[in-house]
């Protein structure tokens, strides 16, 4: 079955200006549903559908294709199934007919891979023509009639079953939805013929409506990546490791003398891990922010290759990769402040120590147990050795 994943993002938001694009741990947000689909086994393309052009470079940048809207699709009241049947007409012009469309929002960040390809799995396996993805629901709702009195909607507030005793309910989530494309076409709205549902986790269900769910996506973002096998965000092939210095190597305190001679505290064991990733062939090295030529001290006596008093580390970053022949997918990035962001997103693998600021551990696909300058460097080594996939340059 041929699926188009059609992404729906305008560039008005009177809620939050720039919803689309503001950033969501270290990625814009429209980002983070394009890079699902994009890893979604059961779709075929990747399509954002916009008036906007900062959403269509953003949109780009992150591997989808994108095609522009007229002005007609880009008003307050605009369907999203109009959007929809617009690009599918557009891709037709060069000949592409789907089978099934998988209609997602921007605006459901946590969206899964799983949660895209279950959804089309229900669709294709059921033999229905429309799917959704869903959340148990286990609450009783109320409304108030004509003289202010409450009633129960989904219950009989005279008998209170318990949970186990109630039929199954579910809440659309409003993440993904499958259809059939013919079907579609013709319906020209997302339910038609039989639907069916799947249960997504529910700690993948959350919308982005006000500036407040920004804050608890991070916030469960991070939790998810605690959560995940630590190997299972490694990429499968690691060809190099890059570090920030203060908060990575060190605990991101420093110490001034009287003088004014500052020095900061390192972890042996983290010294210890990088000797162990050196004898495993791991290309590596330190980029800071930090001036203070103790950077380079300590670099020195670890072996790394080092460069510090760094603003805008990522040109520098890729640079050095390029010229070792390492593709970004194959890198790792630990850092742990804001200033990390951009590498991070570049790096297939973004690491942060437990520590870390919050923004950087949302943007982490690897939150560490221990802090920086406390063990995580030796943490992550001892990760990357046990998972055997380092792969030495040459």
């Amino acid at each position: 079955m041929e699926v188009l994943a059609i992404i729906p993002a305008r560039g008005g938001s009177k809620g939050i200006p720039r919803k689309n694009v503001k950033a969501l741990g270290g990625k814009p947000l429209i980002a983070h549903t394009i890079l699902a689909a994009l890893a979604a086994r059961r779709v075929g393309r990747v399509v954002v559908s916009t008036d906007d052009a900062e959403i269509a470079h953003v949109a780009r940048e992150a591997g989808a294709e994108v095609v522009m809207r007229p002005d007609d699709l880009a008003g307050d009241v605009a369907r999203s199934e109009d959007a929809l049947l617009h690009v599918m007409d557009v891709l037709a012009e060069d000949g592409y007919r789907p089978d099934a469309i998988a209609f997602l929002q921007c605006t459901s960040p946590l969206t899964a891979p799983e949660d895209i390809d279950g959804t089309l799995a229900a669709l294709d396996e059921q033999g229905a023509d429309t799917a959704l993805a869903v959340v148990p629901f286990h609450y009783f709702l109320w409304h108030a009639d004509a003289d202010g009195a409450a009633n129960g909607i989904n219950h009989d507030k005279s008998f209170r079953l318990m949970r186990q005793q109630r039929e199954p309910e579910f809440v659309e989530t409003g993440a993904v939805y499958a259809m059939r494309a013919e079907g579609f076409r013709e319906a020209k709205f997302r339910f038609f013929g039989k639907t069916v549902m799947h249960e997504i986790p529910v700690e993948h269900w959350h919308e982005i409506d006000d500036p407040a769910d920004f804050r608890i996506a991070e916030e469960r973002m991070a939790r998810l990546a605690r959560s995940q096998p630590a190997h299972a965000a490694l990429p499968e092939t690691v060809a190099a490791l890059v570090m920030d210095f203060d908060g990575v190597l060190t605990d991101d305190r420093v110490f001034v003398s009287a003088e004014g001679v500052e020095s900061v505290a390192c972890s042996r064991g983290d010294g210890m891990g990088i000797e162990l990733l050196r004898k495993a062939g791991l290309a590596m090295c330190v980029i800071s922010k930090e001036q203070n030529k103790v950077v380079a001290t300590r670099c020195e006596k670890l072996k790394l290759e080092c460069a510090h008093g760094i603003d805008d580390k990522l040109p520098l970053f890729l640079k050095w990769l390029e010229e070792r022949g390492i593709d970004p997918a194959h890198a790792l990035y630990i850092g742990n402040d804001i200033n990390d962001l951009p590498c991070m997103e570049a790096a297939g693998c973004a690491v942060a120590p437990a520590d870390a600021h919050p923004a950087a551990r949302s943007a982490a696909d690897l939150v560490l147990e221990a802090e920086g300058g406390r063990g995580a460097i030796r943490e992550l080594a001892d990760l990357l050795i046990a998972s055997g996939r380092i792969a030495p340059l040459g």
